[in-house]
């Protein structure tokens, strides 16, 4: 149980936290939501002890367990598990002490059962504290967050800031504190480390406050909304959608509440000054004066969100075929270090006009080396092309880094700009964070989110009809992500993003490329279809018969350069199993005879009815696990029957692509 009791803060002169009275019960889990600025890791800082207040009382019991936003400090000299190991310093002090006495045991004038009774309490207390499994539980939580065991023996000193922060993650959670304090968690996780962390928190017996800006990680964590407002917090029983629609209600409410009250004192006080002087009617005067000294004034309700919307320039169209690869390789070497393979006979890949393409993977697998691949500014073992008109912007984290210091925000954008009201500039600007006077901040004075946030701008300002996007969403909060996904459904262009944010892949993309294992795999569907294909495991075959495309689906997509109809996609698929049964039956149906190249053809043809195939299945389980069809028992069999057909004619498929895949080694 945590109290808050009037709570004051005040930093640099400005007011953070106004009588701020908050209770939390054990066990919650906690969504902290509030406008940047609003105070989320002010408040955080002084439930977690590290931020003395102005006013107010807090009271807690049990122990607190914080993750800032930075890199805490750590000891230089130990290794990633010495230090992930140092969350179990109770547990080596009473190894210690069990050590002494062991010692102590050995002396000719030692109490030997004063000495056992003691060391019995140590045992007892090892056990519960699970001593013997200490070095095995760091590991499995480490693995969780993304490293591997050679990642075990590194020196923290040579870890990236986000791998740090990850270690500093895993000591908080092997501590099994009473209470979990985190701020923004999941910045520099990838999304299987996400995936993990979910699960792990979901079984986390204490209480969790966490303040985030990834909504679908806020959807599937959290209980209960705290929303700070005004240095006030209000509650909300659920999760963040829900908070959404309930505060609405709440603000309509609140806006309709207040502007009666506002009627009823305008109305007191004409009829005040009206007849201040009346004798006939000072009773009455009298009576709204005191009515008005008692009345308690109700506080304007929280503003609407503002509806920013943006909008990129149009740029003139590409050509059908915006971008390929060929077969390529990619291997990082250093006089120093030994050869690091990253890409490895990957490819080839395309990519046609209007696709909007999310890179996935875990975090080191090579998503932004292939970002870089596509822009151009990576050299290969391969070919790149560009298509016709293709107009190609990138965003990456350091050109952060590139800023001319001495600008101002607006200037640094302008210079950017090609001929653009600063009407519009400002309204770019405002939607990511920079509003007011924030425009006229010398770039030297902004932080390294902000100057990430003003390159980001720089990016989307002039025409272009191919963007890449590396982790554009990293220092945006959910309503700047909001207005970044509004303007991209929006973009007539092609896009590559690369992001760990769920809820923003599911809302602009329509491929998946998966980056791993020195391979990409293409999966053409939403994020949310990705993740249900893989949770059904039916992803597994989908991504081994799509890795590379086959040379008559390439041809296909090249002429096509859209979307296709349902018709056309019957056509294809019907052509396509049509070629493959006569190839099979036209004297070729024994592997051996054929030559290579007309086995190679074969699987071609074998790979692309699976895939037709796998996208049937998808459909046929999506309706199984629809419950309205089971509403019609019609609609039930059909679905029923559709599923175990193309289930029957898979295995079928699998079983000839097998034969002819191991005719081809």
């Amino acid at each position: 149980m945590i109290q808050l009791q009037n709570i004051a803060v005040t930093l640099g002169g400005n007011p953070i936290l106004e009588g701020l009275t908050w209770t939390v019960g054990n066990g919650k889990r906690i969504g902290l939501i509030g406008p940047n600025g609003a105070g989320k890791t002010t408040l955080l800082r002084v439930i977690g002890g590290y931020l003395e207040t102005d006013g107010g009382e807090i009271a807690h019991s049990g122990s607190v367990g914080y993750l800032a936003q930075d890199v805490q400090e750590m000891s230089s000299g130990r290794s990633v598990i010495e230090e992930t190991l140092t969350a179990f310093e109770a547990i080596e002090a009473l190894q210690e002490r069990e050590e002494e006495l062991t010692r102590a045991l050995e002396t000719p004038e030692a109490d030997q059962e004063k000495i056992l009774l003691e060391l019995d309490l140590i045992h007892e207390r090892l056990a519960v504290q699970g001593a013997h499994s200490a070095q095995a539980r760091a590991e499995a939580v480490l693995e969780g967050l993304g490293f591997v065991s050679d990642d075990l023996d590194r020196p923290i000193d040579t870890l990236s800031g986000g791998y740090r922060m990850r270690v500093a993650l895993a000591r908080i959670l092997l501590q099994n504190p009473d209470v979990l304090l985190l701020d923004e968690p999941t910045n520099h996780l990838d999304i299987l480390s996400i995936d993990w962390l979910e699960k792990y928190l979901k079984n986390y017996a204490g209480t969790v406050i966490l303040v985030s800006h990834d909504r679908y990680f806020l959807n599937r964590m959290i209980d209960t909304v705290a929303h700070l407002y005004r240095g006030r917090v209000t509650e909300y029983a659920g999760n963040y959608d829900y908070f959404l629609v309930e505060r609405e209600k709440r603000r309509v409410l609140e806006q309709a509440a207040y502007e009666n009250q506002q009627r009823e004192i305008q109305q007191a006080q004409r009829f005040i000054e009206r007849f201040r002087y009346k004798a006939s009617k000072a009773r009455q005067v009298q009576s709204r004066i005191k009515h008005l000294d008692k009345l308690e004034h109700l506080p304007p309700p929280e503003s609407p969100d503002a509806q920013i919307r943006i909008r990129f320039p149009s740029p003139n169209p590409s050509g059908r075929t915006v971008l390929s690869l060929t077969t390529f390789s990619k291997v990082y070497t250093s006089a120093d270090t030994p050869a690091v393979c990253v890409f490895n006979q990957a490819g080839p890949l395309q990519i046609s006009r209007g696709q909007k393409i999310a890179l996935i993977g875990k975090n080191g697998a090579g998503k932004s080396t292939l970002a870089r691949i596509l822009f151009g500014s990576e050299a290969i073992e391969g070919e790149r092309k560009e298509g016709h008109n293709v107009n190609v912007r990138f965003f990456a984290q350091h050109q952060a880094d590139a800023l001319t210091e001495s600008d101002t925000v607006l200037e640094s954008l302008n210079r950017e700009a090609v001929g653009r009201e600063e009407v519009h500039l400002r309204t770019l600007l405002g939607a990511f964070l920079f509003t007011g006077d924030d425009v006229f901040k010398p770039v030297s004075a902004l932080s390294g989110g902000e100057k990430s946030r003003l390159a980001l701008a720089r990016t989307l300002v002039n025409p272009a009809n191919f963007l890449i996007l590396d982790e554009p969403t990293n220092h945006l909060d959910i309503q700047s992500i909001k207005v970044l996904i509004e303007a991209l459904r929006q973009y007539d262009g092609t896009f590559v993003v690369v992001s760990h944010d769920r809820h923003f892949l599911d809302h602009v993309a329509n491929v998946i490329w998966h980056v791993g294992n020195q391979k990409v795999r293409t999966y053409e569907g939403t994020y949310s279809e990705y993740q249900w294909a893989l949770d059904h495991g039916s992803l597994k075959q989908v991504g081994r018969v799509r890795q590379t495309p086959s040379k008559s689906t390439a041809k296909t997509r090249s002429r096509s350069g859209g979307p296709k109809t349902k018709e056309e996609k019957r056509r294809e698929a019907e052509a396509r199993n049509r070629a493959y049964r006569e190839a099979k039956t036209n004297g070729h149906s024994k592997p051996d005879k054929l030559t290579p190249h007309q086995r190679k053809q074969l699987c071609d043809q074998a790979e692309a009815a699976i895939a037709e195939a796998e996208a049937r299945k998808l459909v046929a389980e999506k309706a199984l696990a629809d419950p309205d069809t089971y509403s019609d028992p019609v609609r039930s069999q059909e679905a029923t029957s559709a599923h175990a057909t193309i289930k029957k004619e898979l295995d079928e498929l699998y079983a000839n692509w097998e034969t002819l895949i191991e005719s081809l080694q």
